[in-house]
């Protein structure tokens, strides 16, 4: 993350880790759609649980993909105001974080899709840093799992 502000870790399994992180659902996708690598049996009534943390990272990607495909979502800011809208958060410091930890110089420039494969790394700090807002730490442990997500969805 590109942020000069420490956040904490957010691996483990203690009842203290992220509701996000122990469901492998790293933005926090509500339940509703029989997304692709759901745990047989889940426990959260309200947000999805994912055998792997690359399923709930595909799952945030397929859920980008129709945003920019089917939404007109261009740019950061109408992103994260279709993602956390102010009548459930504080979109603009929502917006303000994501843009600060994904290294972008501002929230209203157009965005390349997530698919151009040129871009993965943009989408890939862009999702980072919603899943660190989302759970409310540093989320750099699981790249990995978030290349995966994006290269199942788009590759």
């Amino acid at each position: 993350m590109r942020s000069s502000r420490k956040i904490a870790s957010c691996t483990g399994h203690s009842p203290r880790v992220p509701r996000g992180i122990r469901n492998n659902n790293p933005l926090n996708i509500r339940r509703g759609v029989q997304w692709r690598g759901l745990r047989d049996f889940a426990t959260d009534k309200a947000f999805c649980e994912f055998k792997s943390m690359d399923y709930g990272f595909r799952a945030a990607f397929c859920i980008l993909r129709t945003y920019f495909s089917k939404r007109g979502v261009r740019t950061l800011r109408q992103l994260i105001s279709r993602w956390a809208p102010p009548t459930e958060n504080n979109t603009e410091a929502y917006i303000r974080k994501v843009r600060l930890l994904a290294g972008l110089r501002d929230a209203d420039s157009p965005l390349p899709p997530p698919w151009n494969p040129m871009a993965m790394g943009l989408w890939k700090d862009i999702v980072l840093a919603m899943a660190a807002v989302e759970n409310g730490c540093d989320m750099q442990d699981y790249r990995q799992s978030c290349i995966k997500g994006w290269k199942m969805v788009f590759s």
